[in-house]
């Protein structure tokens, strides 16, 4: 007897083959047969889903998120499961919500940490995923442990990058929390304290992440200018550490020149003709987001929030941060305001949307100026307050997307537009990424086929992370499925409107269970705490 059999779809297995009309039955949250259309037989289902002319895929697996906090303070997931989502990883760009050495230490270091979310606290990491665990999620979750939390957990905010004997304490702790239950090691090189540390810092850290066989997921120190002693960096940590390499949103930003991808790719080649493990990951989309508070140099961000506002009121330490000849963001120090929204906020919800030209005019004061009040307004919620550029090249994604050992990501945040999360924004794209990877990359313009574009987001991702039994349609498999209309898919989000769900999602599997029928969301949430990884 089966729990579930869908009928009549075109199946992808997620592979990258071809897909056929075909049905896939389910029983107690696995797949346990797929055959041609008409070959299993109806009688024996407990339900049948006719799902003609609709395409059934694995779910989508995002393997770069920052919902760390968001999902403990309200787990549906409902923008990512709106569009066909089924895991997310989080714990990325260095930035993870354990281990801490104190429950007042969770604010600094959640990503999106909402005040009003009512939650048991934590210290160590597995304590950390047994409160996730004991949250309804909407999708199935693996973390990373941040080294910026991490380097937080032992040297506190002081500005500087650790002693080797801090730096030994540190690789400890990123065993202890492999050993219970991390699924890989983030750094984030643009940000606060990551920007202190150089490979020799790195180098012990992410031997442990290969002593495990998880991956090390890096946000570089550069994509513009620099582009190349960034990449190089990333490369270099990973061929001295014997660490598997996974390049986060790899695209070149603003200000780096016109080659820059191109090079990059050259660059990762020849590393892995001499046996570096090397992949990497893209965001479907030109925009690019990021804490609004890592425009400030790290002196400035160095100590708590408390020391940051200080800065931040001060005139002469105003004129400094503004002078920093090396801004996370050339466009920044380009002034190209008008290209550059706020995205996210608590106090100035009034204002998101708006691009910063708009801000300064409204506000009558330089833009940057603006930028810096809006951080002081936003005073103990500083770093949820986000904004997002037009910094990235299409025809960099493009070519991305075209290579062997890219996957495609959201860089976002589950929420949803109701509930304690309703206000929140992870960007622009983050309540339909999937949906307009699927629309615009794939349907619309060519990039990749439909086989080629959903193994970008379900086959790669999960071979490449090491989780079991998911990201492929296959028997014995979890029954994590997406059956979505390859017509009609579309992120319906824009900067005025970034809250709009998806369309084109029929139903959604997780864990067997139907977390989406016929286009809508049901009040199932079956997503559990993945902490069993083969070597990735």
């Amino acid at each position: 007897m089966f729990d579930l059999i869908l009928k009549n779809g075109e199946v992808f297995d997620g592979t990258g083959a071809d897909g056929f009309v075909g049905d896939v039955a389910i029983k107690d949250g696995r797949i346990v047969e797929i055959a041609a259309q008409g070959q299993i037989n109806e009688a024996r289902a407990a339900e049948v889903i006719d799902v003609s002319g609709l395409t059934i895929a694995p779910g989508f697996v995002d393997m770069h998120t920052h919902s760390d906090f968001t999902l403990i303070a309200d787990g549906r997931a409902e923008s990512q499961v709106h569009q066909g989502v089924t895991t997310e990883v989080i714990g990325q760009c260095g930035i993870s919500c354990a281990p801490v050495v104190s429950h007042d230490a969770i604010k600094m270091v959640a990503p999106w940490h909402t005040g009003d979310a009512k939650h048991k606290n934590w210290l160590g990491f597995g304590e950390y995923l047994d409160v996730l665990d004991d949250t309804d999620l909407g999708v199935n979750v693996m973390a990373f442990v941040g080294h910026g939390t991490i380097h937080r957990a032992v040297v506190g905010g002081e500005l500087r990058a650790g002693e080797p004997e801090e730096v030994a304490d540190m690789a400890r702790l990123v065993d202890q929390c492999m050993d219970e239950g991390a699924g890989g090691f983030s750094s984030g090189l643009e940000y606060f304290p990551g920007i202190m540390a150089a490979p020799e810092h790195l180098v012990p850290m992410c031997e442990v992440a290969a002593s495990h066989g998880r991956l090390y997921a890096t946000h570089v120190r550069n994509r513009d200018t620099h582009y190349d002693l960034g990449f190089a960096e990333a490369i270099a940590t990973a061929r001295q550490s014997g660490a598997k390499l996974q390049i986060s949103h790899i695209q070149p930003k603003y200000g780096a020149p016109d080659y820059a991808m191109d090079h990059t790719l050259e660059m990762i080649e020849m590393a892995r003709r001499f046996d570096c493990d090397i992949a990497f990951d893209v965001i479907p989309h030109d925009w690019n987001h990021t804490l609004m508070a890592a425009i400030l140099p790290k002196w400035a961000q160095a100590g708590g929030v408390d020391e940051v506002m200080k800065r931040l009121a001060n005139p002469e330490d105003r004129e400094r941060i503004k002078a920093n000849p090396q801004p996370m963001w050339l466009i920044v120090k380009a002034e190209r305001w008008s290209d550059i929204v706020l995205l996210n906020a608590t106090v100035n919800k009034d204002i998101v949307g708006m691009d910063f030209a708009e801000i300064g005019r409204m506000r009558n004061c330089h833009p940057y100026d603006a930028v810096l009040d809006i951080l002081l307004e936003e005073g103990e919620a500083m770093m949820a307050c986000m904004w997002s550029s037009k910094s990235f090249r299409n025809s960099d994604v493009d070519l991305c997307l075209q290579q062997d050992a890219s996957a495609v990501i959201s860089d976002t945040v589950a929420i949803a537009n109701d509930g304690i999360l309703k206000d929140h924004i992870g960007s622009l794209s983050g309540y339909g990424w999937a949906a307009r990877f699927l629309q615009y990359y794939v349907r619309d313009r060519g990039v990749l086929t439909l086989a080629q574009g959903i193994a970008k987001i379900t086959s790669i991702p999960a071979a490449r992370l090491g989780i079991k039994e998911r990201g492929v349609l296959k028997v014995g498999y979890h029954a994590d499925i997406c059956v979505f209309d390859k017509a009609a898919i579309a992120s319906n989000a824009t900067a005025k409107h970034p809250r709009r769900y998806a369309s084109g999602i029929a139903h959604v599997l997780v864990n067997g269970k139907l977390s989406m029928r016929s286009g809508k969301r049901t009040e199932v949430n079956a997503g559990s705490v993945l902490r069993e990884f083969a070597a990735a």
